[in-house]
């Protein structure tokens, strides 16, 4: 644990000196996000803060992961580097969201075919056969891409992406650590003390947004770890005290809050007969700001959330994985649609007032 934390402190402190200098250089060069229609905020806020998030993860790994292992992690370094580019040249002049997504499907492949990352069954959910080898790709990067936009779709709220970020790499890298898997355990520990010195700066009210290129990054790297956990926690032996009887609704569970958000609003817009690629206020974090919460408050309650689901599959580790699935899904369905109800009453309630 303690090259973990000197790990978490080295990001922490690298990232912590870059934001400041992003900050006056982004404000200098007119590199900023403007307050809109559908923005939250109400001044104008550099929005460049993922490149100091990535710097202080990319250094505090390449210290603290030993160098005989270099070589089994470049090419996760190398995925994690495309998607940075393709943050920052998005963030710097918006591209295309067909150019995003090859972008993404590119860094993935290099995954699968490099890395050899990919899920390879349905671990226990529809039967535990090994997928057709094709399958498994398309499957693969679609679970990626999906964890890595949903992520991305989240961020739209001083400090909310970096708490739910850090909840989850702690869970994930505590997770890790404990089963032997130190390489992954640092990748968390190092991104997590790097967001954790950017939140200073992006906490209510926030200075500073991590942009598309932080919130990209972070969401390849949670999404890199979910697939790792079901594979590495599905191989562990059956006596062994770390593991979990299932293994796809734990690695959901850790990065619950932006998953959910996205089938949300995906389903939402779909009701309302809109294209679900269309950008509205209809996340989860509007619909609690509807309620009157403030961004932090917003934010912690999110953030309490995603400990909850975490805590509720560690109680629950020795149910099997459909149903640990069932109880997942259907508490999130229920969380979801008393927050629906909530907005109604509220919305009523201000129309009765009017009147």
């Amino acid at each position: 644990m303690a090259i973990l934390f000197a790990a978490a402190v080295t990001a922490f402190l690298i990232s912590f000196l870059i934001v400041p200098v992003i900050i006056k250089y982004s404000l200098k060069k007119n590199l900023v996000d403007i307050p809109g229609r559908r923005k939250i905020h109400k001044k104008i806020t550099p929005s460049m803060g993922g490149i100091a998030i990535f710097c202080g993860f990319f250094i505090a790994s390449l210290i603290w992961i030993e160098i005989p292992d270099w070589n089994e992690i470049k090419f996760i370094l190398v995925a994690l580097f495309v998607i940075f580019f393709i943050g920052v040249r998005d963030d710097l002049v918006p591209l295309a969201p067909s150019i995003k997504l090859l972008g993404q499907i590119l860094a993935v492949s290099l995954l699968i075919l490099l890395f050899d990352l990919r899920l390879r069954s349905f671990y226990g959910l529809f039967g535990t056969a090994e997928l057709p080898t094709y399958i498994s790709y398309g499957i693969t990067i679609f679970t990626i891409i999906i964890i890595t936009n949903s992520f991305n779709l989240i961020d739209g709220l001083d400090g909310l992406a970096g708490t739910l970020g850090i909840i989850s790499l702690l869970a994930f890298g505590t997770w890790f650590s404990l089963v032997g898997q130190d390489i992954f355990a640092v990748f968390a520990f190092s991104m997590a003390g790097a967001i954790i010195a950017f939140l200073i700066f992006n906490w209510e009210p926030s200075q500073v947004f991590m942009g598309d290129t932080g919130a990209m990054v972070i969401g390849m790297l949670l999404a890199i770890m979910a697939i790792h956990f079901i594979n590495i926690n599905y191989l562990l032996p059956a006596g062994s005290r770390f593991k979990f009887s299932a293994s796809i609704a734990p690695a959901t569970s850790f990065i619950i809050i932006p998953l959910v958000d996205t089938c949300r609003i995906i389903i939402l817009r779909l009701w309302q007969k809109k294209s679900p690629f269309m950008p509205d206020k209809s996340h989860i974090h509007h619909a609690l700001m509807r309620l009157g919460l403030s961004h932090s408050k917003t934010t912690l309650l999110l953030g309490t959330a995603q400990l909850f689901f975490i805590g509720l599959v560690v109680v629950l580790n020795r149910i099997t994985e459909p149903f640990m699935t069932l109880i997942i899904i259907g508490t999130a369905i229920t969380l979801s649609v008393v927050l629906d109800k909530l907005i109604l009453k509220r919305f009523v309630a201000r129309e009765s007032e009017e009147e």
